[in-house]
């Protein structure tokens, strides 16, 4: 490796080594509802409707329908079903594993005295906002980019020496240099210009890009309601979301010529990622018949505001042939056997939820009510999540900047959606039918990447004598888009994602 003398800028080298992407602020945001399976089975629908566990996380007022006490666990199972298309080559993954929908207890009873709240309920549940037990698999020929060339932006970004190329982007752009996969680049005279990739762009390379993740988003909340004379229903819930997310990533890249001197054979880069956070935020609602009949709802999602921690184990195994032959570089080897760790924090975006919904023989024993058909609309601001550094690192100028920049990113490749949402029941005395669907609109402002999720859901349900079980299959078509890698010198390459997931779930639920 020649020698180059370049500034280096130290102060950003350790956010540098482990470069944050804006595609992880949709991990939290862009999700289909989950709940109990009578929720799922009609689509996920609980803005107006009430008298379900999973109002708790959707619009917290519905809890205010509740009069007694109840008892509600919601095990279920997920099959994914993943197809891709990346550069016009096909392939296909799947993954399945075990989830959960809302559960919890609820503590409701009627007010005495002469208060003009008729009842009152106080409940915490759990459920598992997103599943990210999953497989990401995709191949194909490219030869307009390189998974390199992020490593030749950050380091000419950086104006790094070579010593710092050397050791202070531990988990990539420094396995990339010792492996000589990316080295200097000398002008004609034999001065030091900048740094290369070994990769031949131009007659390209198969890629291959593996990704298992594991995990999910949960959330705690701790919600209360007041029934204003059977009319007015008002809650509020404290919610404390949880994540943990685990991803082995696999991606390499082998020349796709037949030539031995051409000083590139293949390289492999491997990845063991965690990530863990805990928050706080908000939700409020209100829940008004204006008739017998009919439900009218409303919701607001404050931002979730959320502590993260990350750790990172990387390598490379690079074969440049006779340019320097098979080398391998490890982060661990240039972090004394640690793993990277970085901290900060995330404001996910807000929501709203406006629903109306309309009951057949609406009366105040539910067990003469025959039906019902509900419909929500949701807004979710995508654009809005924003990272910021840790407590710890507020006066750090340069982690500043560098939050800001990717902040701007966010705000330029997402954007506002809507998503809608449709169900119904029928009631057959101790026997229910189910049915429902959902539509959530693209986060992506690039109108190229088609992006949505459609979901159709149907489910049983038995009720009596205090005790209910329902039966709940939910089947999500989706569409969206996977970057092995990101570059800001020209145009993204993505996989397309279609395929499918689906869930079964099963709730049961006591009245005590």
């Amino acid at each position: 490796m020649k020698k180059i003398f370049l500034l280096s800028i130290s102060a950003i080298l350790g956010i540098s080594a482990i470069a944050q992407n804006p595609d992880e602020a949709l991990r939290t945001a862009w999700f289909t509802q989950q709940g109990t399976a009578r929720v799922m089975a009609i689509g996920g629908v609980m803005g107006s409707l009430g008298g379900d566990i999973s109002a708790n996380h959707i619009n917290p007022a519905g809890i205010g329908l509740y009069k007694n006490k109840e008892f509600v666990l919601s095990p279920g199972f997920l099959f994914n079903n993943n197809k891709f298309n990346y550069r016009g080559t096909d392939s296909t993954a799947k993954n399945n594993g075990f989830g959960y929908g809302t559960s919890g207890f609820v503590l409701a009873g009627t007010n005495k005295g002469q208060s003009k709240w008729t009842s009152s309920a106080f409940a915490i549940s759990v459920n598992q906002i997103a599943n990210y037990n999953n497989r990401v698999q995709f191949r194909g020929f490219n030869n307009y980019s390189s998974f390199t060339e992020q490593y030749l932006e950050e380091l000419t970004r950086d104006r790094a020496d070579t010593n710092a190329a050397l050791s202070n982007y531990i988990f990539g752009s420094s396995l990339a240099f010792r492996t000589f996969l990316v080295d200097t680049l000398a002008a004609p005279n034999g001065s030091v210009i900048g740094y290369q990739s070994l990769v031949p762009i131009s007659t390209g390379t198969y890629q291959i890009y593996d990704a298992r993740t594991s995990g999910g988003y949960h959330e705690i909340a701790l919600g209360f309601a007041g029934n204003m004379a059977d009319k007015l229903y008002v809650g509020g819930s404290l919610t404390i979301p949880i994540v943990k997310y685990s991803r082995e990533l696999f991606y390499s890249e082998k020349d796709a010529t037949t030539n031995p001197a051409n000083e590139f054979s293949f390289f492999e880069y491997r990845e063991t990622f965690t990530s863990n956070a805990i928050g706080i935020g908000a939700k409020l609602g209100a829940i008004y018949k204006p008739a017998e009949y009919i439900r009218l709802g409303f919701a607001f999602h404050t931002p979730q505001f959320m502590a993260y921690v990350d750790k990172i184990r990387s390598s490379i195994v690079a074969n440049t042939e006779n340019y320097a032959g098979l080398r391998k570089a490890t982060s661990d080897a240039l972090n004394s056997g640690n793993a990277g760790e970085r901290k900060y924090n995330v404001t996910t975006p807000w929501r709203m939820i406006a629903s109306a919904s309309y009951v057949f023989r609406e009366t105040k024993d539910i067990r003469r009510q025959r039906a019902f058909i509900s419909a929500d609309v949701e807004y979710v601001n995508y654009r809005a999540a924003r990272f910021q550094p840790a407590s710890e690192n507020l006066n750090n100028s340069v982690l500043r900047d560098y939050y800001s920049n990717l902040n701007s990113t966010v705000k330029d490749i997402y954007r506002g959606n809507i998503n809608i949402k449709l169900g119904g029941e029928l009631k057959f005395k101790t026997f229910m039918v189910r049915a429902g669907g959902a539509y959530y609109g693209s986060p992506y402002a690039d109108a190229a990447i088609k992006a949505s999720r459609t979901v159709l859901s149907g489910g049983l349900g038995y009720r009596n004598k205090g005790m209910f079980i329902d039966l709940t299959y939910s089947h999500v078509m989706n569409k969206d888009a996977v970057f092995a890698y990101r570059l800001a010198d020209k145009a993204n390459t993505f996989a397309n994602q279609t395929g499918s997931a689906g869930t079964v779930m099963v709730t049961l639920g006591f009245k005590l």
